[in-house]
């Protein structure tokens, strides 16, 4: 069987702004900003929410995968290590290439997959901003509501990929969307 790939638009997003607080209220830690002891309520806040968003246009939700969130955690420490944000590393690895040293493309005939990057400081950082902020923004918008795409993983780092003045409280978000045709 021939294998396909769909790569969707990889975009990347730093400006971030206020959201209103009504359309993600109901998701528990979202305006929480990121810090060492709450990583995985705020992975858990940014799920709520974009399945949320994901509900809101009739689209099933997405499960958190095991493999691709690794792929995303490590990714997004990786920046803020190395002080880069960009979905190419500086050591040049792409998306595809990250997931494919993990176990979730073994064995399939097909995959699609999709990543937004984000970061932000202070007010900024909770999920509540950056999922917000990944809606106003065509591309990012699109790989929340794809339709293809039935799970993620989240990957967060405490602190900024660049200078961000005063960056305690900030936040780099990684997701990593995928699906795939055994």
């Amino acid at each position: 069987m021939r294998r396909l790939r769909s790569l969707l638009p990889a975009f990347t997003l730093a400006a971030l702004v206020a959201a209103p607080a009504s359309a993600h209220a109901a998701c528990a830690g979202a305006g929480l900003h990121p810090s060492a002891r709450n990583l995985a309520k705020v992975r858990t806040a940014t799920l709520c929410l974009l399945n949320r968003e994901r509900a809101h246009h009739g689209l099933p939700r997405l499960r958190q995968q095991h493999a691709l969130g690794g792929a995303a955690g490590r990714y997004a420490r990786l920046m803020v290590r190395q002080g880069f944000f960009a979905h190419v590393s500086p050591g040049g690895s792409t998306m595809e290439q990250r997931i494919r040293h993990t176990s979730y493309l073994r064995g399939v005939h097909g995959w699609a997959l999709g990543e937004n990057l984000a970061w932000g400081a202070g007010s900024h950082a909770s999920p509540r901003q950056i999922v917000s902020a990944w809606m106003r923004s065509p591309g990012h918008r699109a790989n929340i509501l794809n339709g293809t795409f039935r799970e993620i993983g989240i990957g967060l780092a405490t602190g900024a990929p660049r200078r961000a003045g005063a960056s305690a409280g900030a936040g780099t978000f990684v997701t990593e969307f995928g699906t795939r045709r055994r």
